[in-house]
């Protein structure tokens, strides 16, 4: 994998100041597009569930992916750039993990039949980083335009941080039922059936909502509150947004095959 050597204006070892063009967020988002397509159109296209040896591959092929782009990086931008996205790499691996026993909770709390739980998953992992890129673009620009953002930031981190501490080993005890998105998202007109792998269905004339809408809704909401901690300790590493989004979407990519 190697990236257009036009990509970046300076290859300085200082990850921050390096200037990246257009060119290098549409190599990126190629990239991860052919990523997450050849994921869904090829490997997974039949609902199914996956085994643990398929699952210790797909694992080890994400990781492979993230660290042959880590090297194209420190070829086309240099070791500073590469250093830096090779941290937020690691930073955003490790914080990701608590994701997947999440989702086994809101699973088990929705009933959802595992051969439909990837579906979900793949939604659910492209809503996380639509979600990384706003907060990626909004933390940086406030840090650069404000410098006291980095003590808010750092309280976030820190706040999380006693939270961890404070619920260590109780992911069961997350109450979805006193969450306010999925009481907001409880108002719409539901089924209480699965009908396959569909989000939506017709009874009595009308369209409602399937339990497993209502298990992206909550797998989103997590998202989110997991965002509000991973982004803060990126950008305490580099404030490249191209790097920093670069390494949360390689980090999250694989958290699918990490749930089996």
């Amino acid at each position: 994998m190697s990236l257009p050597p036009a990509l970046g204006a300076s290859a300085g070892p200082n990850a921050d100041s390096l200037s990246v063009s257009p060119v290098a967020w549409i190599a990126l988002v190629a990239v991860i597009l052919a990523v997450v397509l050849a994921d869904l159109l090829v490997v997974h296209r039949e609902a199914r569930v996956m085994a643990f040896r398929d699952a210790a591959v797909a694992s080890a092929v994400y990781l492979a992916l993230g660290l042959a782009f880590g090297a194209a990086v420190w070829a086309s931008l240099g070791s500073g750039a590469a250093v830096a996205y090779y941290a937020g790499f690691v930073v955003e691996k490790s914080l990701s993990i608590d994701n997947v026993f999440v989702w086994a909770v809101i699973f088990r709390f929705f009933g959802t039949p595992p051969e439909h739980q990837r579906r979900v998953l793949f939604w659910g992992v492209l809503g996380a980083l639509t979600m990384r890129a706003l907060f990626i673009f909004a933390g940086a620009a406030l840090l650069e335009r404000f410098e006291w953002t980095a003590f808010v930031l750092g309280s976030v981190l820190f706040a999380s941080g006693v939270q961890l501490v404070r619920h260590r080993g109780r992911h069961g005890d997350i109450d979805l039922e006193r969450n306010p998105v999925m009481r907001l998202a409880g108002r719409l007109p539901a089924t209480d059936r699965y009908h396959g792998g569909r989000f939506f269905v017709r009874e009595h004339g009308r369209r409602v909502a399937t339990p497993l809408l209502l298990a992206l809704v909550a797998v989103e909401a997590t998202d989110l509150v997991f965002a509000l901690d991973s982004v803060p300790a990126i950008l305490a590493i580099t404030t490249n947004t191209w790097i920093v989004f670069a390494a949360n979407a390689f980090a999250l990519l694989g958290l699918r095959a990490l749930y089996f």
